[in-house]
């Protein structure tokens, strides 16, 4: 299963970068190919999240369980209906000397087995991509706040 991570450093509190990644309603405002992210669910540290996102003009939909360890200041996802096989992996929020780190990691499965090799090199420059967006939103929005 093609596994894609990446990392950004933020000027900012990591509480702050942790509560905002966490809102995950609000990535619409600050994420260009978020389109919607709407909660179907909440019961204690779980929801289930609807997800409509558009990527190089190509609609993809899912619904995912998220989990939040707000002590460990982890996110863990994963999709419970979709377009992809399988898709889930986690934010991960660690607190530095004077910056926050956020590393994103996604695995996913396209769910054709014929056309894996031709289309996960593809897929996996496209989610890594987008992770690298949604990153630098992530740390735009924290930095526009913080100044």
């Amino acid at each position: 299963m093609p596994y894609v991570e990446n990392t950004i450093l933020v000027n900012g509190n990591a509480d702050d970068v942790y509560q905002l990644a966490s809102d995950m309603e609000r990535y619409p405002q600050f994420m260009e190919n978020v389109r919607s992210v709407e909660v179907l669910e909440r019961a204690g540290n779980t929801t289930v999240t609807a997800w409509e996102t558009e990527v190089d003009g190509r609609e993809i939909n899912w619904k995912e369980r998220d989990y939040f360890d707000k002590q460990q200041q982890k996110i863990y996802y994963e999709q419970i209906e979709g377009d992809l096989e399988e898709f889930k992996g986690q934010w991960k929020i660690t607190a530095q000397k004077e910056a926050t780190k956020i590393t994103l990691s996604v695995e996913f499965e396209f769910g054709i087995p014929m056309l894996a090799p031709v289309l996960n090199p593809i897929l996996k420059r496209k989610v890594a991509s987008n992770s690298e967006a949604m990153l630098k939103a992530i740390k735009e929005e924290v930095e526009g706040e913080e100044g």
